[in-house]
Protein backbone atom coordinates (compact mmCIF):
# COMPACT_ATOMS: atom_id res chain seq x y z
CA UNK A 1 0.00 0.00 0.00
CA UNK A 2 1.45 3.21 -0.81
CA UNK A 3 1.81 5.71 1.86
CA UNK A 4 -0.64 8.77 1.35
CA UNK A 5 0.34 12.14 0.11
CA UNK A 6 1.30 14.85 2.39
CA UNK A 7 -1.64 17.75 2.26
CA UNK A 8 -0.56 21.16 0.52
CA UNK A 9 -0.77 22.86 4.12
CA UNK A 10 1.55 20.21 5.29
CA UNK A 11 4.23 20.79 2.74
CA UNK A 12 3.86 24.42 2.88
CA UNK A 13 4.71 24.42 6.80
CA UNK A 14 7.51 21.93 6.03
CA UNK A 15 9.24 24.42 3.33
CA UNK A 16 9.07 26.95 5.93
CA UNK A 17 10.24 25.16 8.40
CA UNK A 18 13.42 24.02 6.42
CA UNK A 19 14.12 27.64 5.29
CA UNK A 20 14.13 28.85 9.34
CA UNK A 21 15.94 26.43 10.17
CA UNK A 22 18.54 26.83 7.27
CA UNK A 23 19.23 30.68 7.94
CA UNK A 24 20.73 29.51 11.39
CA UNK A 25 23.78 29.24 10.21
CA UNK A 26 24.76 31.67 7.64
CA UNK A 27 22.90 34.71 10.13
CA UNK A 28 24.76 34.04 12.47
CA UNK A 29 28.02 33.46 10.93
CA UNK A 30 27.71 36.87 9.31
CA UNK A 31 27.17 38.59 12.67
CA UNK A 32 29.96 40.86 14.21
CA UNK A 33 29.10 39.66 17.87
CA UNK A 34 31.58 37.02 19.71
CA UNK A 35 29.41 33.83 19.67
CA UNK A 36 29.10 33.32 23.38
CA UNK A 37 26.95 36.29 23.14
CA UNK A 38 24.62 35.89 20.15
CA UNK A 39 24.07 32.25 21.62
CA UNK A 40 22.70 34.00 24.98
CA UNK A 41 20.73 36.52 23.25
CA UNK A 42 19.09 33.73 20.70
CA UNK A 43 18.09 31.72 24.01
CA UNK A 44 17.50 34.59 25.99
CA UNK A 45 14.98 36.36 23.64
CA UNK A 46 13.13 33.44 23.19
CA UNK A 47 12.66 32.82 26.91
CA UNK A 48 10.96 36.22 27.41
CA UNK A 49 8.72 36.07 24.72
CA UNK A 50 8.00 32.58 25.60
CA UNK A 51 7.61 33.60 29.54
CA UNK A 52 3.73 36.02 29.08
CA UNK A 53 2.31 32.26 27.99
CA UNK A 54 3.91 30.40 30.36
CA UNK A 55 3.08 32.80 33.17
CA UNK A 56 -0.22 33.08 32.43
CA UNK A 57 -1.29 29.61 30.78
CA UNK A 58 2.00 27.49 32.63
CA UNK A 59 2.11 28.78 36.02
CA UNK A 60 0.70 26.44 37.70
CA UNK A 61 2.62 23.66 35.51
CA UNK A 62 6.13 25.07 35.95
CA UNK A 63 5.51 25.64 39.82
CA UNK A 64 4.15 22.37 40.58
CA UNK A 65 7.25 20.97 38.77
CA UNK A 66 8.64 17.92 40.72
CA UNK A 67 12.37 17.83 41.05
CA UNK A 68 12.74 15.42 39.02
CA UNK A 69 11.27 17.01 36.40
CA UNK A 70 12.98 20.09 37.08
CA UNK A 71 16.17 17.80 36.87
CA UNK A 72 16.01 16.58 32.82
CA UNK A 73 14.82 20.00 32.21
CA UNK A 74 17.52 21.50 33.75
CA UNK A 75 20.35 18.82 32.43
CA UNK A 76 18.52 19.19 29.22
CA UNK A 77 19.07 23.35 28.92
CA UNK A 78 22.95 22.50 29.80
CA UNK A 79 23.08 19.91 26.69
CA UNK A 80 21.26 23.30 24.93
CA UNK A 81 23.74 25.66 26.13
CA UNK A 82 26.99 23.71 25.34
CA UNK A 83 25.72 23.06 21.98
CA UNK A 84 25.29 26.53 21.35
CA UNK A 85 28.11 27.54 22.60
CA UNK A 86 30.20 25.20 20.76
CA UNK A 87 28.65 25.11 17.48
CA UNK A 88 28.13 29.03 17.03
CA UNK A 89 31.58 29.16 17.37
CA UNK A 90 32.42 26.52 14.89
CA UNK A 91 30.99 28.98 12.33
CA UNK A 92 33.48 31.44 12.22
CA UNK A 93 36.17 28.94 11.83
CA UNK A 94 34.95 26.75 9.53
CA UNK A 95 32.46 26.62 6.29
CA UNK A 96 28.78 27.41 7.42
CA UNK A 97 28.23 24.31 4.98
CA UNK A 98 30.83 21.75 7.00
CA UNK A 99 29.65 23.41 10.36
CA UNK A 100 25.92 22.61 9.65
CA UNK A 101 26.23 19.18 8.23
CA UNK A 102 28.64 18.09 10.98
CA UNK A 103 26.15 19.03 13.90
CA UNK A 104 23.29 17.27 11.96
CA UNK A 105 25.03 14.16 12.77
CA UNK A 106 22.94 14.59 16.33
CA UNK A 107 20.79 11.87 14.82
CA UNK A 108 23.34 9.37 14.29
CA UNK A 109 24.25 10.40 18.06
CA UNK A 110 20.80 9.00 19.10
CA UNK A 111 20.62 6.28 16.77
CA UNK A 112 23.96 5.26 19.09
CA UNK A 113 22.03 5.67 22.31
CA UNK A 114 19.30 3.67 20.90
CA UNK A 115 21.74 0.85 20.07
CA UNK A 116 23.64 1.02 23.21
CA UNK A 117 20.00 0.36 25.03
CA UNK A 118 19.08 -2.58 23.13
CA UNK A 119 17.12 -1.39 20.38
CA UNK A 120 18.62 -3.48 17.32
CA UNK A 121 19.16 -1.25 13.66
CA UNK A 122 19.03 -2.25 10.29
CA UNK A 123 22.35 -2.65 8.21
CA UNK A 124 21.17 -0.04 6.16
CA UNK A 125 20.97 1.91 8.91
CA UNK A 126 24.57 1.06 10.31
CA UNK A 127 25.69 1.11 6.58
CA UNK A 128 24.72 5.00 6.55
CA UNK A 129 25.93 5.56 9.99
CA UNK A 130 28.72 4.84 8.62
CA UNK A 131 28.78 6.61 5.57
CA UNK A 132 28.39 9.94 7.46
CA UNK A 133 30.96 9.40 9.84
CA UNK A 134 33.29 8.84 6.60
CA UNK A 135 31.78 12.18 5.40
CA UNK A 136 32.90 14.25 8.17
CA UNK A 137 36.49 12.41 8.35
CA UNK A 138 36.02 13.71 4.31
CA UNK A 139 35.36 17.11 5.44
CA UNK A 140 37.83 17.46 8.06
CA UNK A 141 40.62 16.48 6.27
CA UNK A 142 39.63 18.54 3.05
CA UNK A 143 39.62 21.72 5.99
CA UNK A 144 42.95 20.18 7.10
CA UNK A 145 45.05 21.28 3.56
CA UNK A 146 42.30 25.21 4.39
CA UNK A 147 43.97 25.44 7.69
CA UNK A 148 44.51 24.25 11.09
CA UNK A 149 41.84 26.66 12.34
CA UNK A 150 38.92 25.18 10.14
CA UNK A 151 39.60 21.53 11.43
CA UNK A 152 39.11 23.16 15.44
CA UNK A 153 35.85 24.49 13.93
CA UNK A 154 35.05 21.07 12.68
CA UNK A 155 35.50 19.66 15.75
CA UNK A 156 33.74 22.33 17.85
CA UNK A 157 30.89 21.38 15.46
CA UNK A 158 31.15 17.80 16.36
CA UNK A 159 31.02 18.57 20.20
CA UNK A 160 28.14 20.45 19.11
CA UNK A 161 26.35 17.85 17.46
CA UNK A 162 26.69 14.94 20.34
CA UNK A 163 25.42 17.90 23.24
CA UNK A 164 22.33 18.74 20.67
CA UNK A 165 21.79 14.53 20.53
CA UNK A 166 21.89 15.00 23.99
CA UNK A 167 19.40 18.20 24.59
CA UNK A 168 17.13 15.37 22.46
CA UNK A 169 17.24 12.53 24.37
CA UNK A 170 16.75 14.13 27.57
CA UNK A 171 14.03 16.53 26.60
CA UNK A 172 11.93 13.75 25.02
CA UNK A 173 12.31 12.17 28.58
CA UNK A 174 11.22 15.74 30.54
CA UNK A 175 8.74 16.14 27.28
CA UNK A 176 6.76 12.94 28.74
CA UNK A 177 5.17 14.74 31.62
CA UNK A 178 5.62 18.45 30.65
CA UNK A 179 4.07 20.93 28.14
CA UNK A 180 6.08 22.34 25.15
CA UNK A 181 5.36 25.68 26.75
CA UNK A 182 6.54 24.75 30.29
CA UNK A 183 9.54 23.19 28.69
CA UNK A 184 11.01 25.70 26.19
CA UNK A 185 10.73 27.85 28.93
CA UNK A 186 12.40 26.78 31.68
CA UNK A 187 15.31 25.09 28.73
CA UNK A 188 15.76 28.07 27.11
CA UNK A 189 16.13 30.10 30.41
CA UNK A 190 18.84 27.48 31.93
CA UNK A 191 20.74 28.08 28.29
CA UNK A 192 20.35 31.87 28.47
CA UNK A 193 21.55 31.81 32.13
CA UNK A 194 24.48 29.44 31.25
CA UNK A 195 25.23 31.31 28.17
CA UNK A 196 25.22 34.77 30.24
CA UNK A 197 27.96 33.72 32.61
CA UNK A 198 30.15 32.32 29.91
CA UNK A 199 29.93 35.32 27.96
CA UNK A 200 30.69 37.47 31.04
CA UNK A 201 33.44 35.36 32.27
CA UNK A 202 35.31 34.99 28.81
CA UNK A 203 35.32 39.23 28.73
CA UNK A 204 32.32 39.50 25.92
CA UNK A 205 30.32 42.79 26.22
CA UNK A 206 26.61 41.42 26.42
CA UNK A 207 25.55 45.19 24.72
CA UNK A 208 27.05 47.41 22.50
CA UNK A 209 26.39 46.40 19.51
CA UNK A 210 24.79 48.41 16.20
CA UNK A 211 21.47 47.96 15.07
CA UNK A 212 22.05 45.88 12.07
CA UNK A 213 23.76 43.29 14.36
CA UNK A 214 20.52 43.60 16.44
CA UNK A 215 18.19 42.70 13.92
CA UNK A 216 20.13 39.62 13.01
CA UNK A 217 20.55 38.53 16.46
CA UNK A 218 16.10 39.14 16.45
CA UNK A 219 15.75 37.45 12.94
CA UNK A 220 17.38 34.41 14.02
CA UNK A 221 15.59 33.90 17.48
CA UNK A 222 12.37 34.49 15.67
CA UNK A 223 12.73 31.94 12.78
CA UNK A 224 15.18 29.51 13.84
CA UNK A 225 14.87 29.31 17.22
CA UNK A 226 10.49 29.74 17.33
CA UNK A 227 9.38 29.18 13.79
CA UNK A 228 11.56 26.53 12.56
CA UNK A 229 11.61 24.25 15.93
CA UNK A 230 7.51 25.41 16.47
CA UNK A 231 7.06 24.23 12.90
CA UNK A 232 8.72 20.97 13.54
CA UNK A 233 7.22 20.46 16.78
CA UNK A 234 3.85 20.51 15.45
CA UNK A 235 4.50 19.04 12.55
CA UNK A 236 4.77 15.78 14.57
CA UNK A 237 1.09 15.63 15.08
CA UNK A 238 0.18 15.26 11.46
CA UNK A 239 2.89 13.01 9.94
CA UNK A 240 5.14 10.44 10.73
CA UNK A 241 8.57 11.16 12.63
CA UNK A 242 10.55 10.21 9.61
CA UNK A 243 9.37 12.27 7.50
CA UNK A 244 10.04 15.76 9.89
CA UNK A 245 14.18 14.22 10.18
CA UNK A 246 14.32 14.05 6.76
CA UNK A 247 13.00 17.62 6.42
CA UNK A 248 15.16 19.00 9.03
CA UNK A 249 18.16 16.64 7.28
CA UNK A 250 17.54 19.53 4.14
CA UNK A 251 19.14 21.63 6.44
CA UNK A 252 22.45 20.85 5.44
CA UNK A 253 22.12 21.89 1.63
CA UNK A 254 19.36 25.02 2.51
CA UNK A 255 22.32 26.45 4.77
CA UNK A 256 25.04 25.88 1.66
CA UNK A 257 22.91 27.20 -0.49
CA UNK A 258 21.81 31.13 1.62
CA UNK A 259 25.52 30.88 2.79
CA UNK A 260 27.02 30.82 -0.48
CA UNK A 261 24.37 33.22 -1.87
CA UNK A 262 25.18 35.70 0.85
CA UNK A 263 28.63 35.31 2.81
CA UNK A 264 30.07 33.88 -0.54
CA UNK A 265 31.28 31.10 1.40
CA UNK A 266 31.85 28.00 -1.33
CA UNK A 267 33.31 25.48 0.28
CA UNK A 268 36.28 23.13 -1.58
CA UNK A 269 34.92 20.94 -4.31
CA UNK A 270 36.01 17.60 -1.35
CA UNK A 271 33.69 19.45 1.08
CA UNK A 272 30.71 18.96 -1.22
CA UNK A 273 31.86 14.95 -1.56
CA UNK A 274 31.50 15.34 2.38
CA UNK A 275 28.36 16.81 2.38
CA UNK A 276 26.91 14.28 0.37
CA UNK A 277 27.65 11.26 2.77
CA UNK A 278 26.63 13.05 5.26
CA UNK A 279 22.99 13.74 4.15
CA UNK A 280 22.80 10.41 2.23
CA UNK A 281 24.12 8.19 5.55
CA UNK A 282 21.76 10.29 8.02
CA UNK A 283 18.72 9.59 5.37
CA UNK A 284 19.77 5.95 5.72
CA UNK A 285 19.62 5.87 9.58
CA UNK A 286 15.91 7.75 9.32
CA UNK A 287 14.42 6.10 7.09
CA UNK A 288 15.33 2.14 7.80
CA UNK A 289 15.99 3.10 11.71
CA UNK A 290 13.20 1.90 13.82
CA UNK A 291 10.49 4.79 14.85
CA UNK A 292 10.08 5.70 18.20
CA UNK A 293 7.64 3.80 20.28
CA UNK A 294 8.34 5.81 23.67
CA UNK A 295 5.61 7.15 25.58
CA UNK A 296 4.40 10.07 23.37
CA UNK A 297 4.80 13.56 24.60
CA UNK A 298 2.63 16.05 26.01
CA UNK A 299 1.77 18.19 22.65
CA UNK A 300 -0.47 21.08 23.55
CA UNK A 301 0.78 24.49 24.17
Amino acid sequence: MSSPRLAPSTLGLIAVGVVAVSMSGPVMASLAVPALVISFWRNGLATLLLAPVAMVRRRAEIGGLSHAELGWIVASGVCLAVHFGTWVTSLSMTSVAASTAIVCLQIAWVAGWDRFNGVRLPARAVAGLVAAFVGVVVITGVDLSVSTRAVVGDLLALVGSVAVAAYTVIGGRARRTVSTTSYTFVCYGTAALLLMVASLVAGASLVGYDAHDWALIALVTLTSQLLGHSVFNHLLDRIRPVVVSLAILLEIPGAALLAAAFLGQVPPPGVFVGLALILAGMALVVVEGPDRTDEPAITDL
